[in-house]
């Protein structure tokens, strides 16, 4: 073996330091304790050398650590040709060498290892199954899984607790809740820590939150892994208080976030639009001796702070961050394009090619977005073929939706229509959407109408979808059609999305929908409202009652204007804040004209700024002007 081990990797000559010839000649011992705990591929290479000229390379125990030092510092290729070149390797050889390739990932290269092994009449031991298990729990590997579940049980493996840990995480990965809880109850009751995470994190992913908590609040202690489980089940479906008080409440018992739970709290805030939560986050960071301020946990704070509406604060920590990938640039190109500075998004783009960056699919949609809140049609089509000319990445479904948005925001409504039907992808629900809102924006009813039957016909047809559709009738005073359209949604169980509206007083936040009189301050807030909407019709505003798709007179349909979600959270704040104070609001759905004109005036007569935030971008009203300049 020794002259083609040799050959694995340039040998350079051995230095006594690094043969242990201080100490006479190099022994198997001497060796294999050298090797021990050495993770650097090039002092591998060296040991490598030392033990061939010494004629020790052949050592079982030399031969095993080498391989395993090869692992560790990533020459994986050269760990598996140590491997196949060991006569007779035995189960603990594979087993490395699985282990080695499953926990970077790479999942079809361990089975394959486990599959050679088997070929070779080797018996996988209980670690060797605990190794290669893992590597099933994605990318549709799940029947692997299985049939390993069962020869486990043929092997009389299946009880071992790293083998059934092992089963549990690659279950619970897999989104197979039952399977994974009927393995976990038979833990009981005393399950590994390992287990108990899986579990946990298995119901969180799949929304099983309920499950999750009466789980994670039964553990009679809990480290930092299982609330962050916990945490991220509730920020990844849509319940970012819930995750903000849980982090609260996992400082206070004593356990210490690490970067994890820090990026998950960060994303919560971020859904929220809470910017005094996030700056007490950010201060939290800097006085943190855990979690340090790198790459990761700067994109998360980019991220926070240009989605509650401080881009100038984005800014501050991308200018102040020294490692930036093109993670961290593409966040903030997402957060110029969505607060409407679309030029500087794109020179975040020169800048970043000229640092010799390369941009991912992430980047074209940042730019895409930027082009298509400023109606920047060129550049938006030659950003979108340079995609594939210039940098080789395919378009996915996310590229042409914003294509087709900015296509239609821009009037371009048939050849954003073309674009769609010319896809080799099948369109989605968001691109239909886009089509049709184009369509009622640009008053091209005969399209939408067009677009609308083909989606209904072909039970295409969302709540959205429904919406727009019924919109789209009622702006040319179809109202038959409007009935028929919202028995359609009653019929199947469809309902509208509620209108939303929060703020942030005092790190606490508020919500309002239309009409609403739950707030204790609401005599208050109504009493601000009125004398609001009797201001801004001294300057000249006209309440756009045809906005309202009722079939009402204009008095009761200005009066459902006057009601709406952001216009009480923005007179909530005005009673609620000192004069001067900047007002932020998020919504959850787009805002309307009417309530984009009313905010404006607002801006202009209070002599407040005023940063909105609705579902596709933000809004800074600014004495009387919006820096969308009304293209939105």
């Amino acid at each position: 073996m020794s002259a083609t081990a040799a050959a694995v990797l340039p040998t350079p000559a051995p230095t006594s330091h690094q043969t242990g010839g201080q100490h006479g000649a190099l022994t198997a011992d001497r060796a294999a304790a050298l090797l021990t705990g050495c993770a650097s591929a090039r002092r591998a290479s060296e040991l490598h050398a030392a033990t061939v000229r010494a004629g020790v390379d052949q050592d079982r125990a030399v031969a095993f650590r080498l391989q395993r030092a090869y692992a560790a510092s990533g020459r994986l290729d050269h760990a598996v040709a140590l491997l196949r070149r060991t006569p007779d390797p035995t189960a603990v050889f594979y087993t490395s060498a699985i282990h080695a390739h499953s926990s970077r990932g790479l999942h079809l290269a361990a089975l394959a290892l486990l599959s050679e092994m088997l070929s070779h009449g080797v018996l996988p031991t209980a670690h060797t199954l605990s190794a290669s298990i893992p590597a099933c729990g994605a990318g549709g590997l799940a029947p692997i899984g299985r049939a390993l579940h069962g020869y486990a049980f043929k092997l009389a493996l299946a009880a071992d607790s790293y083998v059934a840990t092992a089963l549990l995480g690659m279950y619970a990965r897999a989104g197979d809740a039952a399977a994974a809880r009927e393995l976990f109850d038979e833990m009981q009751p005393d399950p590994h820590v390992v287990s108990v995470t899986a579990m946990l994190t298995c119901y969180a992913k799949m929304g099983a939150l309920d499950d999750a908590r009466r789980l994670f609040d039964g553990l009679p202690s809990k480290d930092f892994i299982c609330w962050n489980a916990m945490i991220d089940g509730y920020t990844q479906h849509g319940r970012p208080n819930k995750a903000l008080r849980l982090f609260r409440r996992m400082l206070g018992s004593g356990v210490e976030p690490d970067e994890v739970s820090v990026v998950l709290a960060l994303s919560a805030v971020a859904q929220l639009g809470m910017a005094e939560s996030g700056k007490w986050l950010h201060s939290y960071v800097k006085n943190s001796p855990r979690v340090r301020l790198n790459a990761r946990v700067g994109t998360a704070l980019i991220d926070m702070y240009y989605k509650c509406g401080s881009l100038e604060d984005a800014v501050a920590v991308f200018d102040g961050l020294s490692d930036r990938d093109i993670v961290v640039w593409n966040a903030m190109i997402n957060g110029y394009a969505m607060h409407g500075h679309s030029r500087e998004a794109l020179e975040m783009f020169t800048q970043l090619r000229a640092q010799g960056l390369w941009p991912t699919d992430i980047t074209f949609i940042g730019l895409l977005n930027a082009c298509s809140h400023s109606g920047l049609v060129d550049e938006g089509r030659k950003f979108f073929q340079s995609m594939e000319q210039e940098y080789g990445i395919v378009p996915k479904i996310e590229h042409y939706g914003c294509m087709v948005d900015l296509l239609g925001r821009a009037g371009l409504i048939e050849e954003a229509f073309d674009l769609v039907q010319s896809m080799k992808i099948k369109p989605d629900a968001v691109m239909w959407l886009s089509l049709l809102a184009a369509c009622r924006l640009h008053k091209n009813m005969a399209l939408g109408q067009r677009i609308a039957d083909y989606l209904v016909a072909n039970g295409l047809a969302n709540s959205g979808m429904f919406i727009l559709l019924s919109n789209i009738y009622a702006a040319v005073g179809n109202w038959q059609e409007v009935g028929r359209v919202r028995s359609m949604m009653k019929a199947s169980g469809i309902q509208k999305e509620p209108g939303c509206s929060s703020i942030e007083i005092g790190r606490q936040g508020f919500e309002f929908v239309a009409g609403d009189m739950s707030h204790p301050r609401t005599e208050e807030i109504y009493a601000k409202l009125e004398e609001i909407n009797d201001l801004v019709k001294e300057h000249g505003h006209v309440p756009q009652t045809e906005l309202v798709l009722h079939d009402l007179d204009d008095a009761t349909k200005e009066k459902a204007l006057a009601v709406h979600s952001e216009k009480l959270a923005i007179s909530f704040g005005l009673i609620s804040t000192p004069p001067g104070a900047t007002i932020k609001i998020v919504k959850n759905l787009r805002a309307c004209s009417d309530c984009h004109a009313v905010l404006k005036l607002i801006s202009k007569i209070t002599g407040r700024k005023i940063v909105f935030r609705d579902r596709n971008r933000f809004h800074h009203f600014i004495n009387g002007s919006c820096t969308c300049g009304d293209y939105w």
